[in-house]
């Protein structure tokens, strides 16, 4: 059974709480890649903040993260998809993936990137997302739409 939740759109009064979040969501995977920086983090966020694109997943009437879909000619990028840790683990990071990518299909495929050895690329490939390309630090991956 999915989790219960909904998706509203951001505001640009939303940024300050997701930036915290993304610090807080990416912090162990940017230790581990010797690439956290916790001023570098949150500004990289502000500085890309996209509320038109952007979705706040809400459980029980909270926040409890969020997800982006950025539309470009060839393709629709996820992006800044951070649920907080309490709510990890539990089935909703699929579900919240399910319906943003279902509510945006069209002929364009599916991009993002993930960092090199982050846990949430199971759940991309789950949801048919494949390795394009790779770096030090990041791995590609797309899915058709």
């Amino acid at each position: 059974m999915s989790p219960e939740f909904s998706l509203r759109p951001s505001q640009t009064a939303d940024a300050a709480w997701i930036a915290e979040l993304r610090a807080v969501v990416m912090r162990p995977d940017l230790e581990r890649l010797a690439r956290w920086d916790p001023v570098r983090v949150r500004e990289r966020f502000l500085n890309g903040f996209q509320p038109e694109h952007t979705f706040v997943v809400e459980v029980a009437g909270r926040d409890a993260g969020v997800i982006a879909v950025r539309p470009e000619p060839d393709a629709q990028w996820i992006e800044h998809f951070y649920l907080a840790p309490e709510h990890q683990g539990k089935g909703l990071g699929g579900a919240v993936l399910r319906q943003a990518m279902d509510g945006s299909r069209d002929h364009r495929p599916f991009r993002l990137n993930v960092l090199q050895g982050s846990a949430a690329r199971r759940l991309y490939e789950r949801h048919g997302f494949e390795a394009e390309s790779e770096d030090a630090v990041d791995v590609f991956m797309a899915a058709k739409s």
